[in-house]
């Protein structure tokens, strides 16, 4: 899995980021997108990787500007994570 982290300018409230959150699952089928608009940013796990400037056109068609995308690899953690090895 992978992790996207995107730095997204011009959000301003919980609304802006359910803006954010759609455009991008309307565009890719991620498992989890979530947005905060007090950090300015975005983040989008996806089962394989995606299209950068494909995920930076999908934000900026809903008005909101994105600034950078990074991506590193995903691994879920949970409770009994500490566990494996």
């Amino acid at each position: 899995m992978v992790k996207y982290t995107l730095s997204v300018d011009g959000m301003m409230c919980g609304m802006c980021e359910s803006h954010v959150n759609d455009a991008v699952r309307k565009a890719f089928p991620g498992r989890k997108v979530s947005s905060s608009h007090a950090r300015g940013e975005t983040v989008v796990v996806s089962e394989a990787p995606l299209d950068e400037e494909a995920l930076r056109a999908a934000v900026n068609a809903t008005g909101y500007r994105v600034l950078s995308v990074r991506s590193e690899p995903y691994e879920k953690k949970g409770f009994f994570s500490a566990f494996k090895k």
